[in-house]
C-alpha cells in the first residue's frame, strides 16, 4: 500500500504557482472552497514512484506569513495548525527567478517553522535573455535546502522537484537565521512561558492573534514572569525582523547570484511607457477590447450554428423515436431546448475565456487594474477596487469575495454593492441572443461589426455604471478615502497554452454545470406548467379552436400552431405570464418575456432557455430558438415582439438589474445582514426597470 503525504504549494503572486501546480497535476485537480469560507481551494492527488502519492494543495499568494488579508491568513493558519488534515509534510516554495530577493523572505520564514521547506525556482528559461548567473550548489547551502530550477512554460525540471518531494524527509530542518535575536529577553522569556511550543510559531501567533489552540497572547499566564508588548512595540520588532532577514538575504545573493543589469532593464520599460501611458494606454485597452468581441462573434458563428441546428435535431429525433407520451414531450420539449439555449453560447463563452486567461498570462491585465486605478480615484472610489470589478467580468459572485484585500469597511462595502453593474459572464447569452436579432449583421467601413461593436458598449456601460454609483454610494456614506492601491508589474511573457487550456476548460466548465443544473430543474418545471392548464379552456383547446376561426384556407401545421398558442394562454404558466403582463407591457415585452425574467432570479443565463423552453412546448416545426423568437408578434402593438426599440429595452434592463439570488446570498455572507442585498435587489431593479422603460418609450 502506497503512502500519500501533503504537499503545500506557497509563493508570492506573480510568481507562476499555478502554473507549477498545472504542471504537477495535469487535469487531476480539484477546485473548491476552504470549509467555512470562500477562499478557492485548489488540490490533486498525484503518483510521485511506486510506493508514495502526494496530496497537492494549491495555497493562495501572499508575500509573507504577516497576513494582511483573508487569503493570506489561510496560508498562515494551515502552516501553524499540525491538526488540519491539510498540514503539510512538506512545503515547496515557488519562486521567481528575477525576484529571487523579494521571494525568499517567504521562504526564510517558513523554514523557522521548522518543516521540510523545499525552493523551485521558476522562469529558469528566462536566466541566459536576463544575463543572470545562480550558484545552486552554494545557495543550497546557504539556505539548508533544496533548490530546484524550473521553468513551467518549457515544463523542465519537475522530475528534479518531485524528486525533492519524495526525498523530503532527508532535508535539514535547520532555520536560516535566527530571528530571535532581534529582542533576545523578549524571545528568552516567551520560551520560558511556552516551553514545549515552537518559539517562531508562538511568535507568529502573537504578531497576528491567529487563534491556534491555547496559544494567544491574551492567555499567557502572568506566573511565567512574561512581559507583553504594545501593539506598536510588536509592530517595531515586525519590522526589525524583516530587516534582518533581508541582510541575510542580502549576503546569501551576493554570494550565489550575478545579474547583467544592462540585460534586465530595456524592453519591458519600453513596451510599459506605452501600455500606461495616460492617453494611448487607454487607447490601446480599448482597441484590445474591440478586437476581442469582434473575434468573439467571428469565430464562434459556425460552431454555434452547428450547436443549435445538432439540439434541433436531438430534440425531433427524440421525438419520433421514442413513444408518444408525457416523458418523450418533456425530454424532447422541455430539457433538450433549455439546455440546447445555455450550450449553444459555450463557444463566444470559451473565447472570452481564452482572451482573458491571455491576457492575464501575458502580464497585461496588471497594467489594465493600474490604468483603471487612475479614473477610480477621480471618481472617489479606492484604487483597490479595481480588481474586483475587473474580475467581475468573470463572475459577480468571487468579484464580491476579492473585495476583502481592502481593509476600510466602508470602502469595501461599495466596492460589494457596484461590482454586480459589471458585465458577468451570465449576461453574455442574454446579450448575443438580443443582439443577434435587433442589431444588424452588418460592418461599418467593411471592417467594424456593429453587433460586436454593441456587445463592447454594453461591457463599458456596465463598468462606467457601477464607477458611477461608487461616487454616488462613497458620498452618501461620507468615505474620506484614505487607502493606497499598490499592485505588482509582472514581467511580460509568453502565455503557457497548458495554463491557458485549462482556465479555458475549467471556467466553461463550471459555467455549463453551475447553470445546467439549475436549467435543467427550471426546464421541467415551466414544462409541467406550460404542458398543463388549470380549466377546460386548455384541455378543449383544439375543439374551442376549431370552432372560433376558420381554419378552412389554413394548413395543418398553421392549425397546430394556432393550437398550441391557445394552450399556452391558457396553461398554469400562461395565467401567471398575463398576470405580470400590464407590468412589462411599458417595456415592450409580452408575458413569455416577462416569465423569463422572473426565471432568470435564479441565474441571469436561464432567459434563454426559459424563452427555449416555452417556444418549444408543443411546436412540431423545426425551427430553431433564434428563429422562433424572431417570428413572435408584439400582442399590444402587432408586428415584431424584437424589434430594435424593445430589445435595447430588454439589453439595458439585463444591464442593470440585480438578478441572480447566488450574488444576494454571497453579499448577505459578506455583510452579515440582509440590509444591503435587499437595497441591491430592489434599487438596481428599479433602476434598471425605469432605464428600460424610458428607452422603449423613445425607441418604439
Amino acid at each position: 500500500m502506497s503512502k500519500q503525504i501533503n504537499v503545500a504549494l506557497v509563493g508570492n503572486p506573480n510568481t507562476g504557482k499555478t502554473s507549477v501546480f498545472n504542471n504537477l497535476t495535469g487535469l487531476n485537480q480539484k477546485v473548491g472552497n476552504y470549509p467555512g469560507i470562500t477562499v478557492e481551494k485548489k488540490e490533486a492527488i498525484v503518483k510521485l514512484s511506486r510506493n508514495l502519492k502526494a496530496h497537492i494543495l494549491d495555497l493562495p499568494g501572499t508575500y509573507s506569513l504577516n497576513a494582511t488579508s483573508m487569503d493570506e491568513n489561510v496560508v498562515v493558519e494551515l502552516l501553524l495548525n499540525k491538526n488540519d488534515k491539510d498540514y503539510p509534510d512538506v512545503v515547496v516554495v515557488v519562486s521567481d527567478i528575477e525576484n529571487l530577493k523579494r521571494n525568499l523572505l517567504l521562504f526564510t520564514q517558513i523554514k523557522d517553522l521548522g518543516l521540510p521547506t523545499i525552493l523551485a525556482i521558476n522562469m529558469a528559461d528566462r536566466m541566459d535573455r536576463k544575463g543572470i548567473e545562480l550558484d545552486i550548489e552554494l545557495l543550497e547551502k546557504r539556505l539548508n535546502t533544496n533548490v530546484n530550477l524550473i521553468s513551467a512554460k518549457k515544463n523542465k525540471g519537475f522530475e528534479g522537484l518531485k524528486q525533492s518531494i519524495i526525498d523530503y524527509n532527508k532535508i535539514s530542518l535547520k532555520p536560516c537565521l535566527d530571528a530571535s535575536a532581534i529582542d533576545k529577553d523578549y524571545f528568552d522569556s516567551l520560551k520560558k512561558a511556552y516551553p514545549n511550543q515552537d518559539l517562531y510559531k508562538l511568535w507568529l501567533v502573537i504578531t497576528q492573534d491567529v487563534n491556534f489552540g491555547k496559544t494567544n497572547r491574551k492567555r499567557i499566564p502572568s506566573e511565567s514572569g512574561f512581559k507583553p508588548k504594545s501593539d506598536s512595540e510588536i509592530k517595531r520588532l515586525q519590522q526589525k525582523e524583516t530587516i534582518k532577514r533581508y541582510q541575510f538575504i542580502n549576503n546569501t545573493l551576493k554570494e550565489t547570484l550575478t545579474k547583467d543589469l544592462a540585460l534586465a532593464k530595456g524592453l519591458r520599460a519600453t513596451i510599459d511607457r506605452l501600455l500606461i501611458h495616460k492617453v494611448w494606454g487607454y487607447v490601446i485597452f480599448l482597441a484590445i477590447l474591440f478586437l476581442i468581441f469582434q473575434a468573439i462573434y467571428d469565430w464562434s458563428t459556425y460552431p454555434m450554428d452547428f450547436i443549435d441546428e445538432s439540439f434541433l435535431f436531438l430534440s425531433e429525433f427524440v421525438k419520433q423515436s421514442l413513444p408518444a407520451g408525457m416523458l418523450t414531450n418533456l425530454i424532447s420539449e422541455g430539457i433538450i431546448p433549455g439546455i440546447g439555449g445555455i450550450v449553444i453560447f459555450v463557444p463566444q463563452i470559451a473565447f472570452l475565456f481564452l482572451f482573458i486567461s491571455i491576457l492575464e498570462e501575458t502580464g497585461y491585465m496588471s497594467r489594465v487594474v493600474f490604468l483603471m486605478d487612475r479614473i477610480m480615484r477621480k471618481f472617489g472610489m479606492s484604487g483597490k477596487s479595481v480588481v474586483p470589478l475587473v474580475s467581475g467580468t468573470a463572475c459577480a459572485i468571487p468579484a464580491v469575495m476579492a473585495a476583502r484585500n481592502i481593509e476600510s469597511w466602508k470602502e469595501r462595502l461599495v466596492t460589494i454593492l457596484v461590482v454586480p453593474f459589471t458585465t458577468c459572464s451570465a449576461r453574455l447569452p442574454v446579450y448575443l441572443i438580443i443582439i443577434s436579432l435587433v442589431i444588424p449583421d452588418e460592418r461599418w467601413l467593411g471592417i467594424f461589426n456593429y453587433q460586436a461593436v454593441t456587445l463592447m458598449l454594453l461591457y463599458l456601460l456596465g463598468f462606467v455604471t457601477a464607477v458611477a454609483s461608487g461616487w454616488l454610494a462613497s458620498k452618501m456614506l461620507k468615505i474620506d478615502f484614505k487607502s493606497y492601491f499598490v499592485v505588482e508589474m509582472p514581467n511580460y511573457k509568453l502565455p503557457i497554452f497548458k495554463n491557458v487550456a485549462l482556465t479555458v476548460v475549467e471556467k466553461t466548465k463550471s459555467f455549463v454545470f453551475g447553470a445546467g443544473k439549475i436549467i435543467l430543474a427550471i426546464s421541467i418545471i415551466l414544462w409541467v406548467l406550460a404542458s398543463y392548464g388549470p380549466t377546460d379552456k386548455f384541455e378543449n383547446a383544439e375543439e374551442i379552436v376549431s370552432s372560433t376561426i376558420d381554419h378552412s384556407e389554413m394548413t395543418a401545421e398553421e392549425l397546430e400552431t394556432e393550437i398550441s398558442s391557445y394552450k399556452l394562454k391558457n396553461s398554469y404558466i400562461g395565467y401567471a405570464g398575463r398576470a405580470i403582463e400590464p407590468a412589462v407591457t411599458p417595456l415592450g415585452y409580452d408575458w413569455k418575456i416577462g416569465i423569463a425574467i422572473i426565471s432568470s432570479f435564479a441565474a441571469r443565463e436561464v432567459f434563454v432557455g426559459t424563452l427555449a423552453t416555452i417556444y418549444s412546448v408543443g411546436s412540431e416545426d423545426e425551427q430553431t430558438i433564434k428563429s422562433r423568437m424572431a417570428a413572435e408578434t408584439n400582442p399590444v402593438l402587432g408586428g415584431p415582439l424584437f424589434t430594435f426599440a424593445s430589445g435595447i429595452s430588454l439589453l439595458l434592463f439585463y444591464a442593470f438589474a440585480m438578478q441572480c439570488m447566488s450574488t444576494l446570498a454571497i453579499v448577505k455572507r459578506e455583510t452579515g445582514t440582509w440590509k444591503w442585498p435587499m437595497i441591491q435587489l430592489f434599487g438596481m431593479s428599479g433602476f434598471a426597470y425605469v432605464v428600460a422603460l424610458i428607452a422603449f418609450q423613445i425607441l418604439k
